[in-house]
């Protein structure tokens, strides 16, 4: 082939490019200002609902919220109309495994797959939350790094998904909840979570974990209900290696949530200064007063309980469903004792033990079963989740300054909390992903 034919062909082909691209259609971003108006605002606070209520948005801040008849649009603003909806501050889910799909404690995935499979669920999954109305996760543990990975592609704008605050893997005893048992001892095996034991081995995976990109250090403190041979009563780390954790995460400017169902458990983890307990499904009084001095934030999980009962979809093993039989009627009033008692709570729903997307399934409980007003839970699920992992300042209330993030419901959650079930607008970061009165924008 001649140079000059050559040539000829590259330029045919640029041109063909060139008019391919002329031809595409522009991805649609947000607008300067936008304007959403509603029924309702929840400003994400015990606050009383603003009706006849409009925000403004400006980019990708919040500048402007209150009733609609004290807010000027501006010229040339989007306007979205949502009607007779409810519109809150974008919702939070304190406890996520966004990486992970429903299966059979977590020995499917060490043992067939790897952190490629679960950075793919996460894509998969991050758009689910955040289409059901969660703006915010922090996730407590993934398969290799995958959340290092899906937490940076959203960020840069690659793929939807909620914003990710990520434990990477977790840290789990030898033979507790965090690792795959019920194997012969002769077959080295990974666990879900990185297994360490001991004051000095601890101290170094907080370490790497944050080298790898951990915003905060998951820690499991109990047994558990998905895991062989191991019970939910029965605390795994010692205080000591609880301090350890804690003291160096903080050292380096990380908090820490630990996996608690045990009461002995939750009171040596609050006692060592963890910022959360996961769980909490077994806290007796002990507990309770531990949390309640060192100002220790309960996540209770409670629809993920109901489902391993039901068997779920993926073939839960029956040892787990016996575990959750077997403690789920004290979980509800245990947390309600300590929800009564002033302990903090903050939203989490353990969400990979079910499928994702189904993220509001707690709030019904929490309403119906622990008897947490419809307002506090949903204060739980914005402002409160947003002080657990300190962004408070950034996001969890409508107020101007904060980021746009913003969901509605329709009607009025406030007199039946399952209209939560169903969100129907959603913006993050001044962009549409979902809604009923526009074409929802894309980066």
């Amino acid at each position: 082939m001649t140079s000059l034919r050559l040539t000829a062909i590259l330029a045919a082909f640029a041109a063909s490019a060139a008019a391919l691209l002329a031809q595409a259609p522009a991805p649609t971003t947000a607008p300067a200002v936008t304007v959403v108006r509603a029924d309702r605002l929840l400003l994400g606070t015990l606050d009383a609902p603003i009706r006849g209520a409009a925000v403004v948005v400006r980019g990708d801040t919040i500048v402007a919220a209150g009733r609609a008849t004290d807010i000027a649009v501006p010229p040339g603003a989007r306007v979205i109309d949502l009607g007779n909806r409810t519109l809150m501050p974008g919702l939070m889910d304190m406890h996520d495994h966004i990486t992970g799909e429903p299966s059979d404690g977590g020995d499917s995935a060490v043992l067939k797959e790897t952190a490629g499979h679960a950075a793919i669920y996460g894509v998969l999954n991050a758009k689910k939350t955040l289409e059901a109305g969660f703006t915010t996760v922090r996730n407590v543990g993934a398969l290799g790094y995958a959340d290092v990975a899906l937490r940076d592609a959203i960020n840069k704008g690659l793929v939807p998904g909620p914003r990710m605050y990520i434990a990477t893997r977790g840290l789990g005893i030898t033979g507790g909840h965090a690792d795959i048992n019920g194997w012969s001892p002769e077959i080295h095996l990974p666990g879900v979570a990185q297994i360490v034991d001991g004051v000095d081995e601890v101290r170094r995976a907080v370490r790497e974990q944050i080298k790898a990109g951990a915003d905060h250090i998951k820690v499991t403190a109990s047994g558990g209900i998905l895991s062989l041979g191991d019970s939910p009563d029965a605390q795994q780390y010692s205080f000591e290696e609880m301090k350890a954790i804690v003291d160096e995460a903080a050292r380096l400017g990380r908090k820490v949530a630990a996996h608690a169902h045990s009461g002995r458990a939750i009171a040596e983890a609050a006692r060592a200064g963890v910022a959360s307990i996961e769980h909490g499904s077994l806290i007796d009084e002990a507990g309770i007063a531990a949390m309640k001095e060192h100002g220790t934030v309960m996540v209770p999980t409670v629809f993920a309980l109901d489902y391993i009962i039901r068997g779920g979809d993926a073939g839960i093993p029956e040892y787990a469903r016996e575990k959750a039989r077997n403690i789920q009627k004290l979980q509800r009033a245990n947390l309600k004792r300590a929800f009564e008692a002033g302990v903090k709570f903050a939203y989490g729903t353990d969400a990979g033990v079910f499928p994702h997307g189904l993220n509001a399934g707690d709030f019904p409980i929490l309403v119906r079963e622990l008897g947490i007003p419809p307002l506090e839970a949903i204060r739980q699920a914005t402002s409160a989740s947003a002080e657990l992992i300190g962004i408070q300042d950034k996001v969890g209330t409508v107020s101007a300054g904060k980021w746009a993030d913003l969901v509605a419901v329709d009607g009025n959650p406030l007199d039946d909390i399952e209209r939560m079930l169903n969100v129907t607008f959603v913006m993050k970061a001044g962009v549409v992903y979902k809604s009923p009165a526009a074409t929802p924008a894309a980066r």
